[in-house]
């Protein structure tokens, strides 16, 4: 299962993943999620949260990767980012130091939705 990050990734190389039957995972914002959905209504959303909006300041002042101003407006990014959930067909929280099972979790909803009757009608041999 490739990840694929943010920054934009040519809809042939998705198309040909998903036509060999590899599940293709975008870590893309909610802009680039919306944009999926509308090219591919069908695909799986899931919004992965922190605990709680204290928690992910902690975790970005704590990472110290960036100047105030731009931690900021991450921060502002992410709040506004956690408003459009209602969106997405899935949220998962990402505890601290719980990363396995957020990934666990992640994992499961692939898996449900791999064996959902309408993916799984075409692939059985009595319906191909």
């Amino acid at each position: 299962m490739p990840l694929v990050n943010k920054g934009g990734i040519p809809r042939a190389q998705v198309d040909e993943a998903l036509g060999k039957g590899t599940d293709v995972v975008l870590r893309i914002d909610v802009q680039g999620t919306a944009t999926v959905k509308r090219l591919v209504p069908d695909a799986v959303t899931i919004f992965i949260a922190p605990e709680s909006q204290a928690t992910l300041v902690t975790r970005l002042v704590g990472r110290k990767t960036e100047p105030l101003d731009k931690l900021l407006v991450r921060i502002e990014t992410a709040q506004a980012e956690s408003k459009r959930i209602p969106e997405f067909d899935y949220v998962v929280v990402n505890y601290d130091n719980q990363l396995d099972k957020c990934v666990d979790e992640i994992s499961s909803i692939i898996d449900a939705e791999k064996a959902r009757v309408a993916r799984r009608m075409c692939l059985l041999p009595m319906h191909a």
